[in-house]
């Protein structure tokens, strides 16, 4: 199959190229708030992940899947793909990850890496705060494996956050739920498990961490440690409740994106 068929590839604007990397749990559609205010200077690519949204559930593999190293590579086969230019990635929350570990294999294919609501490790370690204990991250996944549906409907507006806009809530509880739940249930495992500490000091490409002041998922000390960890990085912490802030808090997001890119003059 081709790469745009795989990963479901929707491609709109013109300019220099920025893809668009949706979290977990969701699909591309969850960029409707950035992309129109950069499509009139920029080419958006948007995509899938392997398993998600509108990409062809048959290429997913529940072995060739089990690292997020995987996803970089399809990363890195979509840029080659539709553009010989470096590329301006931007990555929500596992995505951020995604798109840091194919910038480090290839940094000479991105201009920049804007990572939004980022976390290398979600599990404290010593003298690292990631959030949440083993023990919380282990009962958090052995609750989906039992009860996926109810777990969504939990889970789905904790992390959404925005207390003021329900709609939101229930928008990302649906995506959740529409999500095959086998596959989930193996990428929460991959995600939350996942520890890229060790990754931070190897990043070169220019980076922003685009923050939220109030996410349980990913809290701002976590932005902080990566940019104490990343040479070079800039860390802006925008006023919002919860983990999505190109979704509640979009007006903010694209300042900070757009202040990135201008100062860098991309």
């Amino acid at each position: 199959m081709s790469v745009q068929e795989r990963n479901n590839v929707s491609i709109d604007g013109h300019g220099p190229v920025m893809i668009f990397a949706h979290g977990f749990g969701c699909d591309q559609t969850m960029w409707r708030q950035l992309t129109p205010a950069f499509r009139d200077r920029y080419t958006t690519i948007l995509f899938d992940l392997v398993g998600c949204g509108k990409s062809d559930l048959s290429a997913y593999d529940f072995d060739k899947y089990s690292s997020l190293r995987q996803y970089a590579a399809d990363v890195l086969e979509i840029v080659d793909e539709f553009t010989s230019d470096p590329v301006i990635f931007v990555g929500h929350s596992v995505s951020a990850t995604i798109g840091m570990l194919a910038a480090i294999q290839r940094p000479e294919r991105f201009a920049a890496n804007l990572m939004v609501g980022p976390s290398p490790c979600f599990i404290n370690d010593g003298d690292y705060v990631g959030g949440f204990d083993r023990a919380d991250i282990e009962e958090l996944l052995e609750t989906m494996q039992n009860n996926y549906l109810g777990w969504s409907s939990t889970m789905a507006p904790a992390i959404m956050g925005a207390p003021d806009q329900p709609e939101l809530q229930q928008d990302l509880t649906n995506s959740f739920c529409r999500t095959n739940p086998k596959i989930a249930k193996r990428f929460a495992r991959v995600t939350f498990l996942a520890d890229h500490r060790d990754d931070l000091p190897k990043v070169t490409t220019p980076t922003l961490i685009l923050q939220s002041n109030d996410d349980f998922l990913a809290p701002p000390f976590v932005g902080e440690y990566m940019h104490r960890m990343m040479p070079g990085s800039t860390l802006d912490i925008v006023q919002n409740i919860g983990h999505c802030p190109h979704l509640s808090a979009p007006h903010a997001s694209i300042d900070s994106i757009e202040g990135f890119l201008r100062a860098r003059n991309l």
